[in-house]
């Protein structure tokens, strides 16, 4: 697994990168939050430390939580029962206190991802809402059997909602997924980009706006 590392104390830095290597993982460390909410997408676990020079690492987690179901496992010197609850309230699946075991640091990694593994299961390659039939693997979409034109964008546009029909999709995740970057992003472009998937589906009701939060397929599989 690719494993991110989010940890400004450079000793406590290399010894987590050795135990995750150690493990056949591979490990990236970011030393500031910021740069954890462009990078998280490249892994499949994120470890992070609290204390971190630029924000705190509670706001990254909350962050990390509109965008990204990526297991995280918090990792900090604070050990007081408020700052636990705070953490696996606000997102974490697990939480560990510094100095922190190194076998147990793994053997906790081993466990959220499996959890994390049976909560998606296996991926699907087409998917068929109504009469749209969305194919992920070769990128392409048609309507009652006739091919959609539509751009790459419109494409990743439409298989994201669609891989979460029947739940609301927030703007902040189609940013971040479609242009890396969900606090930056233009809102604008995302706005451009569904007019015009919305003008080639020619289906009403397909894509419903959910006021202030996101948006949501609304169609039932066949």
């Amino acid at each position: 697994m690719d494993v991110l590392i989010v940890e400004d104390d450079d000793a406590m830095a290399g010894a987590l990168t050795a135990a995750v290597e150690s493990a056949g993982h591979h490990p990236q460390r970011l030393s500031r939050g910021a740069d954890a909410l462009l990078s998280h997408r490249k892994f499949q676990v994120i470890l992070l430390d609290l204390g971190l020079p630029d924000m705190d690492g509670l706001e990254v987690l909350r962050k990390l939580r509109q965008i990204t179901d990526v297991p995280i496992l918090i990792l900090t010197a604070r050990d007081d029962e408020r700052s636990v609850v705070l953490g696996l309230r606000s997102g974490a699946d697990d939480y560990l206190v510094k100095p922190v075991k190194l076998v147990e640091l793994l053997a906790r990694i081993e466990a959220v991802t499996r959890r994390a593994g049976r909560r998606r299961g296996t991926p699907q390659e087409v998917i068929v809402l109504d009469d749209v039939e969305i194919d992920l693997a070769r990128r392409s979409a048609s309507k009652a059997g006739q091919p959609l034109a539509l751009t790459a964008t419109e494409f990743e546009l439409l298989a994201l909602l669609a891989r979460h029909a029947g739940s609301v999709v927030t703007r902040e995740q189609i940013l971040d997924a479609l242009w890396g970057d969900a606090f930056l992003a233009s809102s604008r472009s995302l706005d451009v980009h569904l007019t015009g998937l919305r003008a080639k589906l020619q289906k009403p009701g397909f894509i419903i706006n959910v006021r202030g939060v996101g948006y949501r397929v609304e169609a039932a599989e066949p």
